[in-house]
């Protein structure tokens, strides 16, 4: 039984999840808009621990990385990388709080997900190199001599494109399936032990849990930051 029960047989649960998910970024997003807007709010600090303060730290370490691995173009793609991170890792944590759950132990969050990062960075290499960004697919260039002339030719382009064309597709599967595996195995644990041993022993799993869901939603956007970066890269 979860929050989700009652609309079960009208809207399927990884629906509701993942408009709970988002409903509660953009509260959030709200809030700390409004505490921006103060007199001050954007410039002094909150005192202790507050959303905006945790938020400002996840944000200013995204960032960091995105600096890294995507390069000078970086801010031009952080706010879907951000929001693909934000969302993910709020699923992850809904997951952990029993009767509620969370969308990334669906199969389908998880591949919409991975499609929206294989997408992401096909359109950005496409619209930066045009056609010349299939030439990551064709292979090394292989140096002929013909008639005095060398000539730089590709003649391993279509056995190397029936390969790394697959092998590009197969990431959709390795980011969902690797995001999915771990939190569904994660959420069913700590029910598993909420269940058996409701007192003391499912919060050691639940720090581990959030330990997890922080880790995969911190790589499922590291992966998609260096797929882009790859995808920004010169095709030689």
């Amino acid at each position: 039984m979860t929050i989700y029960s009652p609309f079960e047989t009208a809207v399927p649960v990884v629906v509701q999840a993942a408009l709970l998910a988002a409903g509660l970024m953009m509260l959030a997003g709200v809030h700390v808009r409004r505490k921006l807007a103060a007199a001050g709010g954007g410039v002094v600090p909150d005192e202790g621990v507050t959303l905006r303060n945790v938020l400002e730290v996840l944000i200013e370490g995204l960032a960091n990385l995105a600096r890294d691995r995507i390069g000078e173009d970086w801010r031009s793609y952080f706010p879907i990388i951000a929001t693909m991170f934000f969302f993910i890792l709020l699923s992850n944590l809904m997951g952990l709080i029993p009767g509620v759950g969370g969308s990334t132990s669906d199969v389908n969050a998880t591949f919409s997900w991975a499609v929206i990062a294989w997408v992401l960075y096909t359109w950005i290499g496409i619209a930066k190199h045009k056609g010349r960004y299939l030439i990551k697919y064709m292979g090394p260039k292989i140096a002929i001599k013909i008639f005095g002339r060398t000539l730089q030719l590709r003649l391993l382009a279509l056995p190397m494109m029936i390969i790394e064309i697959p092998l590009d597709l197969a990431r959709i599967g390795t980011l969902a399936l690797r995001l999915l595996a771990n939190m569904f195995a994660d959420h069913v644990v700590i029910a598993v032990w909420v269940k058996l041993v409701p007192i003391l022993v499912p919060a050691v799993f639940m720090g581990l849990g959030l330990v997890v869901a922080v880790l995969q939603a911190f790589v499922f956007a590291l992966l998609t930051m260096i797929y882009i970066g790859l995808a920004l890269d010169e095709p030689h």
